[in-house]
């Protein structure tokens, strides 16, 4: 896993900034970067990332009734950044075998 993916992880989560206080606090987001991280090494795709930061919003954070596309727009983004944050290094291994 890339040494500053875990801060990339923390900006784009406060750039969504779904309950609004990332202006005020910067580590809101933080309980959801492990397990956000360990889904999308696993492969994990936009349906099961959606659904986690569904969960998330609702349980964790509160929200009664978060933007039905909310999580949906969001998990898209995620799984883009990461596919082209582990594309060099896929491209690196195969170069070097």
């Amino acid at each position: 896993m890339p040494e500053d993916a875990q801060d990339n992880l923390r900006y784009l989560l406060n750039q969504w900034d779904p309950i609004g206080v990332a202006d005020e606090v910067d580590d809101e987001y933080d309980c959801v970067i492990a397990p956000l991280l360990s889904r999308l090494a696993a492969g994990a795709g936009r349906p099961e990332i959606s659904e986690f930061l569904w969960h998330e919003l609702t349980d964790h954070f509160g929200l009664s009734d978060p933007a039905a596309n909310c999580s949906d727009r969001m998990a898209d983004q995620l799984v883009a950044w990461w596919a082209a944050l582990s594309r060099p290094s896929a491209e690196q291994n195969r170069l070097s075998q």
